[in-house]
């Protein structure tokens, strides 16, 4: 169902000092920065070999990034996992009996389609399904 680990997503409360501690201290590369209003986050990927680490840092405290750090504060947020075809997968984890987020694909960093599967559907860990899109089709969100 998924080909790889596409992120670990992780919360935080700002970018720049995130970046001190991610970019700085650990020496990972900035592969990508953008602000996504419609999830309401600023997000950067990290690159990790051919994987990522992001940052997200909400655009506000009434955001799902927000509300999570305002709950359990800074960390893992999402594990993300990369697939071929998102909407074959959310009918595969539906008929699974999983607890969607979205029954539908939205779009994500890099107009990548993106999904989440609910927490308490997964052990309680909020998982994100990625579909790149075509010019990123060797992976990497």
């Amino acid at each position: 169902m998924f080909d790889k680990i596409d992120h670990i997503g992780v919360a935080v409360a700002a970018i720049e000092p995130a970046l001190e501690l991610w970019r700085d201290r650990l020496q990972l590369d900035v592969g990508h920065r953008e602000i996504s209003h419609e999830q309401g986050v600023e997000a950067v990927l990290l690159d990790v070999g051919a994987d990522h680490v992001e940052l997200l840092a909400p655009l506000g405290p009434d955001t799902p990034v927000g509300k999570f750090l305002a709950k359990r504060g800074p960390g893992l947020h999402h594990v993300a996992y990369t697939v071929s075809d998102i909407d074959a997968t959310l009918t595969a984890l539906e008929h699974a009996g999983m607890r969607l987020i979205d029954k539908r694909a939205r779009v994500g960093l890099r107009d990548s389609r993106v999904a989440f599967v609910h927490p308490k559907a997964a052990g309680g860990v909020l998982i994100e399904v990625v579909q790149p899109p075509a010019s990123h089709a060797g992976g990497g969100r």
